[in-house]
């Protein structure tokens, strides 16, 4: 049921892309310095495209640095994860050297450490 959802969903958007694509077909001048600018300098770089490809191009842009942003906003988080997750390999090596090196648990909270393993 949901694949099918997803893929009404994906035809409707398909459809609602190429609807704006066909109504924004007028050819528009890309320029990469304004006219006063470009004569000073030399550079008199343009392009012509149509104006749907702007938009999809601003689009997907803006959604690229957005992606960038958030990942680069959520090292300090993976970061740590990794830090924790060594962290706890360690101690869970250091246990079974102890448990391996003594038989039978004399400490009370090692006890309770071993039964808890046991159990799950």
């Amino acid at each position: 049921m949901i694949r099918v959802l997803r893929y009404v969903f994906l035809l409707a958007l398909a459809l609602v892309l190429v609807t704006v694509a066909m109504a924004n077909r007028v050819p528009v001048v890309l320029k990469a310095l304004p006219d006063d600018l470009a004569a000073f300098a030399g550079l008199g770089w343009s392009i012509e495209v149509p104006l749907f490809v702007v938009m999809f191009a601003g689009i997907v842009a803006g959604l690229l640095i957005g992606f960038v942003w958030e990942w680069l906003r959520e090292h300090k988080h993976r970061a740590s994860a990794a830090v924790n997750s060594r962290q706890v390999a360690r101690l869970e090596r250091e246990l079974a050297v102890m448990h391996d090196t003594k038989g039978t648990p004399q400490d009370d909270v090692l006890a309770l450490l071993a039964d808890s393993r046991k159990a799950g």
